[in-house]
């Protein structure tokens, strides 16, 4: 019997991110631009949560397309300023896992979060991502460049997420469904790894 498509792209998902590192953030940064390009990219953890933010704004539709990844956006580069003035954030390994728990559930669910709420989720994440990403910043060579890159690359994984969102929500739900308990159990592993 052949397995389902489903079946093939959970095993294919949890093999890629085993082989993955953990944590982008215990990797140092020296650089500019293209370190900060690297970062969100260079670990799971951030690169999971920011394909599922454009997936989760996919699902819900209409102004939530562009109000979550914005909201994410500005949560983060908030969070970031948080770490470069040294300001510390209680639990950002433990808040970085939960966001990927939750955005999983949120995207296996039956939808019904308004707009703002799910904006109001996500940037409550996005401050402890911000905030991983900024103690790479305090360190950086170039702080503006590795802002302006790990912006851009958050924007690129929102608008990857956003696409296979919209491309799989007509007709692929049991993927994205799939998809959405994959990443709830990455996030729960995280969550007890942490």
């Amino acid at each position: 019997m052949k397995p389902h498509v489903s079946t093939q792209v959970l095993l294919a998902v949890m093999g890629i991110v085993a082989v993955q590192p953990l944590y982008a953030h215990t990797i140092g940064a020296s650089g500019g631009f293209s370190t900060g390009l690297a970062h969100p990219l260079l670990g799971w953890d951030h690169m999971l949560a920011m394909l599922a933010v454009g997936v989760w704004a996919a699902e819900l539709g209409g102004r939530s397309v562009w109000k979550v990844p914005a909201a994410f956006l500005i949560a983060m580069a908030l969070g970031a300023g948080i770490a470069v003035a040294g300001l510390p954030l209680f639990g950002v390994e433990g808040w970085i896992a939960t966001s990927i728990l939750v955005l999983g559930l949120l995207i296996a669910a039956p939808k019904g979060v308004s707009g703002g709420i799910a904006a109001g989720i996500v940037a409550t994440f996005a401050l402890f991502h911000g905030h991983a990403h900024g103690a790479g910043l305090a360190l950086s060579a170039s702080p503006l460049a590795y802002f302006a890159g790990f912006m851009l690359t958050t924007v690129c994984l929102h608008l990857t997420g956003i696409g296979a969102g919209r491309a799989l929500r007509s007709s692929r739900q049991d993927i994205i469904r799939a998809g959405g308990i994959v990443l709830a159990a990455a996030g729960a592993w995280l969550v007890f790894a942490a």
